[in-house]
């Protein structure tokens, strides 16, 4: 009894502490792999849409008018809403761009009278006369029309549907609107007056539908100037009324050029159409002359376009544009631009060409029916089928803007990415893609601009990066060009020629990617899996992109980044006068960010604002990356740039 009275006691003891675990401690390295969201039926695991993927559709009919005296569009607007989601939605939320310009828009308070995303001072902004939704009439009867409720809230406007849109159901709204242009709409639309009269280069001139997605939900993050756009695809037909001297360059096919052409101009079309060399439809010396337009006594004529599975629309009109042209591969490629225009504009339609066959060779084959050049006021802007180039803009300068902004018809027009949450997912890999482009048309063997290792770690060496998953209003705008544009074209440069050291690996790959979403709707979570499909598990590598100095961003956030404010440079609401916090502190060696030459070049040289200056070739490049890379960077991370 005694022992087991011991025994007892003893089992009643407490248990000697056992030996301490190691602390756990997490991988914090830059290049560890991303946690990425769970796949699923909509988006797979494998990068790809998956078989229950889905987006939403908006079509539009648009009948506006431009008057040249008040400078002012009025125009009709009838969007057929398709809601392909599994959700029943009981309103819309339409974007109205030109509200930036109201005196107590967001995008004003955020920027200085002066910038380049400012409207320098004008006011203006949308007046919407009406908005109703659409029903009936399909059989010749007289269609129903109900008015809706609306709310605004700065650039975006909420429209109460009538009656719950389900699954699978059609909506149809029809609006009318005017506004005032302006001849400084941020840099991506405007007018400015030639000897010869006005040039208008419209965009944002319609209400358009924000898009609603399986990750998100709506998208209605304000237009403060700086973030550009996330569009649904749709069909187009549009008829736009101008004075009748003008001639009008629009996204689509014109659908009645027997109303608007002489027979001439027709002719040279087909000519150009079938032509590698540029072809004059309207010539230097015929600018502005009577028989350039159809005879009649209108004072108007009516231009109609029809484009299709587009994102968008945009068009420019002058009665002094110059006009040339030639072909490729089904599509027409045109240059409009005055008389006054830099006198290297006579090579834009061959800058073009090269543009449009070197994309489509290398990369996917260009779908559209036309492809457009327009000089005019905006620096460097894109649109399907169309961009705006600065008229001042000469040699390579006007090479360099045009390969870019016709390298955005594949990255956002043709991949429908999100523009205003993610510029790196086109700014970026469009930057990438202009290197070859140009190294093809000049004959170089390596980038001097955009992907050269020198320039980018030069920059790094600065201390002032800033993570490229950033929303694009919320990068510093002197340091947009290098965290948006030039980042993720070095690290892409990188990629394939030094870590992969297989090229043909990393295009197989890059090609697949554009191929699977075409027309839809990809975000950051799906380029993993794309570089894992190139079969090297690239997933390491990738992330230091995605991340900043090892912390750690999410990739899809499910609704605005740091919505509680804005980001500390879009505060100085007041004094214009200090420099934005933070933004003044250089670490290692100095690096210029000022403006280079009159600052009026273009997207595809300076669309950001100010390059790094100092491009050096041979061993001196090599020499200053090396030296670059040792300020302020890991041995881990030099040894990765490096490769």
């Amino acid at each position: 009894m005694l022992a087991l009275a011991v025994v007892l006691v003893a089992l009643q003891q407490p248990a000697p502490p056992a030996s301490a675990l190691p602390p756990q401690v997490g991988d914090t390295s830059p290049f560890r792999r991303l946690a990425l969201p769970a796949p699923n039926l909509i988006r797979e695991g494998s990068g790809r849409p998956g078989p229950r993927y889905w987006q939403q559709r908006a079509d539009y009919t648009i009948r506006a008018a431009l008057d040249t005296a008040t400078h002012t569009i009025a125009g009709t607007a009838t969007i057929r809403y398709a809601n392909n989601s599994p959700d029943t939605l009981g309103y819309l939320w339409l974007q109205l761009d030109q509200n930036i310009y109201r005196a107590d828009s967001r995008g004003a308070a955020v920027n200085p009278t002066d910038a380049r995303f400012s409207g320098r001072g004008f006011e203006g902004g949308y007046t919407i006369a009406y908005v109703r939704a659409v029903r009936g009439g399909r059989s010749g009867g007289q269609a129903g029309k109900t008015p809706l409720a609306t709310t605004l809230n700065g650039t975006m406007m909420r429209v109460n549907l009538d009656r719950p849109l389900g699954p699978g159901q059609v909506a149809s709204l029809e609006l009318g609107y005017s506004f005032e242009v302006p001849e400084h709409g941020s840099d991506r639309m405007g007018r400015e007056r030639y000897p010869g009269g006005w040039l208008y280069e419209v965009a944002q001139w319609y209400p358009r539908v924000a898009v609603y997605d399986d990750v998100r939900g709506w998208n209605t993050e304000q237009y403060l100037g700086q973030g550009e756009f996330y569009l649904e695809y749709g069909d187009f037909d549009v008829a736009i009324t101008v004075p009748r001297s003008f001639v009008v360059a629009a996204t689509g096919t014109l659908a009645n050029p027997l109303e608007v052409l002489t027979a001439t101009q027709r002719a040279r079309l087909v000519q150009a159409a079938k032509s590698d060399t540029t072809v004059p439809i309207i010539a230097k010396t015929e600018v502005g002359q009577p028989f350039t337009r159809p005879a009649g006594a209108s004072p108007t004529l009516t231009w109609r376009f029809t484009a299709r599975n587009v994102r968008d629309v945009a068009w420019a009109a002058a009665a002094t544009f110059i006009w040339d042209a030639s072909g490729y591969g089904g599509a027409l490629i045109q240059s409009f631009y005055p008389p006054e225009a830099n006198a290297d504009w006579a090579r834009s339609t061959e800058y073009a060409r090269h543009s449009i066959k070197h994309y489509s060779e290398k990369w996917f084959r260009y779908p559209y029916a036309n492809a457009i050049n327009v000089a005019g006021p905006v620096g460097g802007m894109e649109y399907p089928m169309i961009v705006f180039c600065s008229s001042r803009s000469g040699q390579r300068g006007l090479f360099g803007v045009t390969t870019h902004e016709l390298g955005h018809q594949w990255f956002p027009m043709i991949v429908g990415s999100n523009e205003r949450l993610y510029a790196w997912m086109d700014e970026g890999f469009n930057s990438f893609t202009n290197i070859y482009s140009g190294l093809a048309f000049y004959h170089d063997t390596i980038p001097t601009g955009r992907g050269a290792g020198a320039q980018w770690a030069k920059f790094a060496a600065t201390g002032l990066d800033e993570p490229p998953i950033l929303a694009a209003d919320r990068v510093a705008p002197r340091l947009l060009g290098q965290v948006e544009y030039n980042k993720p074209a070095t690290g892409l440069y990188l990629l394939r020629h030094h870590i992969l050291d297989d090229t043909t690996r990393f295009d197989a790959a890059f090609r697949e990617y554009i191929r699977r979403w075409a027309y839809k709707h990809p975000t950051p979570a799906v380029l993993p899996h794309r570089r894992r499909g190139s079969g090297g598990g690239l997933g390491a590598h990738a992330n230091g992109h995605e991340r900043h100095h090892g912390l750690r961003i999410p990739l899809e956030p499910r609704r605005a980044p740091d919505a509680r404010g804005p980001a500390p440079h879009l505060r100085q609401r007041h004094d214009r006068e200090q420099a934005p916090p933070g933004r003044d502190l250089v670490f290692g060696q100095q690096c210029d960010l000022r403006p280079q030459g009159d600052g009026r070049i273009g997207e595809g040289g300076d669309r950001s604002g100010p390059e790094l200056s100092g491009r050096a070739t041979g061993e001196q490049r090599v020499d200053q990356t090396v030296t670059a890379l040792h300020v302020g960077t890991s041995p881990e991370q030099r040894r990765y740039l490096l490769g």
